[in-house]
Order: structure tokens, then sequence, then C-alpha cells
């Protein structure tokens, strides 16, 4: 299976809205990353490098959420910028990643996903309310390499 085919064409639409709607009550930008090798790379790295490519550390006020999917490692990372990252910490991360895999545990890609998006853009709000001057920086689509 390649990262492509990891999710019907329902689910992308439902990942896709769970970022929009989550980023509709924050000035912070989700990304959705997948692929299917994380080219010999840490995950931790390769993340960083995709974060870079995506242009994820160029948002105004650096709050910007990247997760990151490897399909044939089946390894995931969830990597957020400075500016929110200084304000939840790593265990916050953790809390995420440890909630998503129980969906993945059972093979619910697409739930894993919505749901740790929610909760992402649950602290994004509570960080980085959303601003009456906000635009979305990013697009909202899936992305794959």
């Amino acid at each position: 299976m390649t990262a492509e085919e990891l999710f019907t064409n329902e689910e992308i639409l439902e990942i896709m809205q769970a970022v929009k709607d989550a980023e509709n009550r924050t000035s912070g930008e989700i990304k959705v990353h997948i692929e299917n090798s994380a080219e010999g790379k840490d995950i931790m790295d390769r993340a960083a490098d995709v974060f870079a490519m995506l242009e994820l550390h160029k948002t105004k006020l650096r709050n910007g959420v990247l997760f990151y999917l490897v399909i044939n490692d089946k390894k995931f990372a969830i990597l957020g910028d400075v500016g929110i990252h200084n304000a939840v910490g790593d265990r916050f991360w953790d809390s995420i990643k440890n909630h998503m895999q129980t969906f993945f545990r059972k093979g619910n890609f697409t739930l894993g996903m919505v749901e740790g998006i929610k909760l992402a853009g649950e602290k994004l709000r509570e960080k980085f309310p959303y601003a009456d001057d906000d635009i979305n920086e990013l697009s909202d689509d899936i992305s794959f390499g």
C-alpha cells in the first residue's frame, strides 16, 4: 500500500474537514503529510525536514502543527512549531500520539487522525485563539511524499 492508498477519498475529506474545523477556532495551522518511507532517517528528523519543506515555520505566530505518517515504517510524529511547542511541551504531543495509537492499533487510521487533529486544535484554540484578521496561511489538503 502506498501513502496515497491509505485513505479513501471520503476519509481524506473527513480528515481535511477536521483540519478546517480545528483551524476555524484558532490562528494556528495544522498540516497532514503522509509518505511511504522516512528515507532512512529518524522519524523526528524526517518530520523536521517535511515541516521545513511545507514551510510550517513561516506562520505569523509560529503555531503550525504537522501530523506526519510513514506507511512502510509504521511510524508517525507530531511536530509543533516553536510558538505552540513552548506553550504545551513534549508531554502534550506524547499524549496526542498515545491517544491516536489506540485507534491506529485497531486499524482505524482515519478516526485516529481526526481525534489527534481535534486535540491539537483544542490546545491551539486555547493558546492561539482565532482573531478577526486571521487568514488561512496553509492549505488544508493532505500532502503526500
